[in-house]
């Protein structure tokens, strides 16, 4: 009779010698999985926030707005010309100018910061995503007033995130409005946050593995302000029933906003081969424009970005993650478009732009979007709202918790909304 011991030893041994014959015949695809299989279980948390670049110290006011029930009236005109419903107003929280001497839209940072760091008390928070709009209303200029403008963006709000946490980082992405002044300013705010941990960027355009995850989790961030700037985009109107209007003027961006290097002109080319060579176990791709959204007035850009970005997407990624729109929602993409009608794999979308400034949703818009394109799945949408996504990964399965702030400004994270997915991109792989 053979001992157990040895039966043990010799069932080891084959199944040593079974993996490597594996590995070395089977092919990339199920290479990776075997590997995968030896993996550590993955438990982590991670912040999403987005457009948080409204500071109440570099405001531009305009006409003066000397009483609060102009205030109100001035954004209830606003309200009406978007063709938004009456019934639905509610005018955004207000601040005062004393300088000015006049109101204006008061500002979440500060509050939507206190937020996240009290939730982060009693949950595990290892990096966060900025996702674009870091500074309004027209980003960095590239001279020393930027020292200010970055305090007052960045350091003092959000600096201290993950503190005691020497692998703590924020992964940051460019907004159209970061790109408003010149491409110097632009760079001036990448160059800035390439060297002030917890921020992080390696250019406007990279891919990361963030420590936390252990090789796991890989981040794709892209520069969707310069891929839109390349293409041709119709300029978004509405008609008064809240459906899309056709029209054919185009947007103009800046000049200095059109792709420029290699890897801009070649953003979507590398995004696919990145997505596809990766061995993370969570593909995470992070940018500022939505593909879907119900604010109104950027389906255009989303329709550009579905036809350059759903290949990809849907094929490799797990979820992609944007701003733009001043709201928290979630979406999923049926992704049918690209695999076909028996596909049962849709791709999530998280819109987490409610980082400082407020804005409505288009409730009639959102209605005629889910009737026309049944691709998309809207599963929360809320405008009017300062708030923050928080991302629970547990192995393959993420929860995302989005959270709302009051207007009060005593940043105490309120749960909203919570959604769970699965993971895509190890089923996708080919």
């Amino acid at each position: 009779m053979i001992p157990r011991t040895a039966m043990r030893k010799a069932s080891g041994a084959f199944a040593a010698a079974l993996l490597s014959s594996v590995l070395s015949t089977a092919g990339p695809v199920l290479a990776a999985q075997a590997e995968e299989a030896q993996r550590e279980p993955l438990q982590l948390g991670f912040l999403a926030f987005g457009d948080s670049g409204l500071h109440n110290d570099f405001v531009t006011p305009g006409s003066p707005v000397a009483t609060r029930e102009e205030f109100i009236e001035k954004y209830r005109r606003y309200w009406d010309e978007d063709y938004r419903d009456p019934a639905e107003f509610i005018a955004p929280p207000a601040y005062y100018l004393k300088n000015h001497g006049s109101y204006t839209m008061a500002s979440g940072q500060t509050p939507v910061a206190n937020a996240m760091r009290k939730h982060c008390l009693t949950a595990s928070c290892e990096f966060a995503l900025m996702l674009g709009d870091n500074i309004y209303p027209d980003g960095a200029v590239g001279d020393d007033s930027d020292k200010q403008r970055f305090a007052g963006m960045f350091t003092q709000p959000f600096g201290d995130l993950g503190v005691g946490n020497p692998n703590y980082r924020i992964y940051v992405a460019l907004g159209n409005h970061d790109w408003r002044t010149s491409r110097d300013g632009a760079m001036a705010q990448v160059q800035f946050l390439q060297g002030n941990p917890p921020f992080y960027m390696n250019g406007n355009v990279y891919r990361v593995k963030p420590p936390a995850g252990g090789g796991q989790v890989e981040l794709f961030v892209i520069d969707t302000s310069v891929l839109l700037a390349g293409q041709d985009v119709i300029l978004a109107d509405l008609n008064p029933d809240g459906s899309e209007a056709k029209t054919t003027r185009l947007e103009r961006p800046d000049a200095w906003t059109k792709p420029a290097t290699a890897l801009e002109k070649n953003m979507v080319v590398w995004l696919e081969r990145q997505l596809k060579d990766s061995d993370a176990r969570w593909k995470f791709v992070v940018g500022h424009h939505p593909i879907w959204s119900g604010g109104g007035f950027k389906f255009e850009q989303a329709r550009v970005l579905r036809r350059l970005l759903l290949p990809a997407l849907c094929r490799y990624a797990d979820a992609y993650f944007a701003g733009h729109d001043h709201t928290l929602e979630i979406h999923e993409d049926s992704c049918e478009s690209e695999l076909g009608p028996e596909s049962s794999r849709p791709l999530p979308q998280v819109v987490s732009g409610a980082a400082s400034k407020q804005r409505g949703l288009h409730t009639a818009f959102t209605a005629h979007q889910s009737a026309k394109y049944p691709a998309n799945r809207t599963l929360f949408a809320r405008g009017m709202i300062w708030g923050f996504a928080y991302v629970r990964l547990n192995s393959d399965s993420a929860t995302v918790d989005l959270f709302s702030t009051p207007n009060s400004g005593g940043g105490e994270p309120k749960q909203e909304f919570s959604y769970i997915f699965r993971r895509r991109s190890g089923a996708l792989a080919r």
